[in-house]
C-alpha cells in the first residue's frame, strides 16, 4: 500500500541532514576559532581575504554568497579587530574596497591548524572529503541555477 506522504517523511529529506551537518560542523569550529577570537563567518571572510589580499565589498559578496547587509557588519568589527581596513574607492564612492592588513595576513599562520583540527572530528579521509565537497558545490550550483 502506497503512503501518499512518504515524500514528506523526514527520513526521506536531503536537505535535514544537510542542515545538521552544517550546524554541527560549524558548531565544532567555535573552539579553534575562539583561538583566532572570529566567528565561523569572519574566518570564511579571512580565508577568502588571505587568497585575495584585497577586493571590493561586492566581488566578497559574490565570491561568499553573503548579501551586504550582513557583510557590512562583519566587515566592521574584522576593522575594529585590525585585521582589514575599508576605504571607499577613488573612481566610484559606492564601492567599498577591503584590504587585508599586517596583522590579519600574520593571523593566517594561526588559522593553519584549524583544517587539522577539524579532520580529526569529521573523519573523512581526503578522498572523500573532496567527494562530498564537490558533491555539495555540485548541489549549490544546480539551486543557484534553479533560481535563475
Amino acid at each position: 500500500m502506497s503512503d501518499k506522504y512518504e515524500p514528506i517523511r523526514l527520513r526521506n529529506q536531503l536537505c535535514f541532514p544537510l542542515y545538521l551537518c552544517a550546524k554541527e560542523v560549524t558548531r565544532r569550529y567555535a573552539p579553534f576559532l575562539d583561538e583566532l577570537d572570529l566567528t565561523y563567518t569572519q574566518y570564511v571572510v579571512m580565508m577568502y581575504l588571505w587568497e585575495q589580499q584585497k577586493c571590493t565589498v561586492k566581488e566578497m559578496g559574490e565570491a561568499l554568497l553573503l548579501d551586504p547587509s550582513t557583510l557590512t557588519p562583519l566587515l566592521k568589527k574584522l576593522e575594529s579587530k585590525g585585521y582589514i581596513t575599508r576605504t571607499r574607492s577613488e573612481t566610484d564612492e559606492r564601492s567599498l574596497n577591503i584590504t587585508l592588513t599586517e596583522k590579519g595576513d600574520a593571523l593566517k599562520d594561526k588559522a593553519l591548524k584549524v583544517p587539522e583540527q577539524m579532520k580529526c572530528c569529521i573523519g573523512l579521509t581526503p578522498e572523500e572529503g573532496a567527494q562530498l565537497g564537490q558533491l555539495i558545490m555540485k548541489i549549490l550550483t544546480n539551486v543557484e541555477n534553479s533560481n535563475k
